[in-house]
């Protein structure tokens, strides 16, 4: 099993990366609704961390995994 190094960021997401921002509402792929927590990046790429409203903890989203909840 390999174990993928954790590079923490600054918590805060690039421009480059401006389709979500901390604190926007998302939905996942799996239809599950969540709050974008932070971006993250490791040896595979560049990750967003959700914290979703139906379950504990954080998890790990590509940008093409989440759709931006416009109210």
């Amino acid at each position: 099993m390999y174990a993928a190094k954790y590079e923490p960021t600054k918590n805060e997401i690039p421009r480059g990366f401006s389709k979500f921002r901390r604190g926007d509402r998302v939905m996942t792929y799996n239809s599950k609704k969540g709050t974008v927590v932070r971006l993250e990046k490791d040896e595979y790429g560049e990750y967003f961390v959700v914290k979703l409203d139906a379950f504990s903890g954080e998890y790990a989203y590509e940008a093409s995994d989440l759709v931006k909840i416009v109210n």
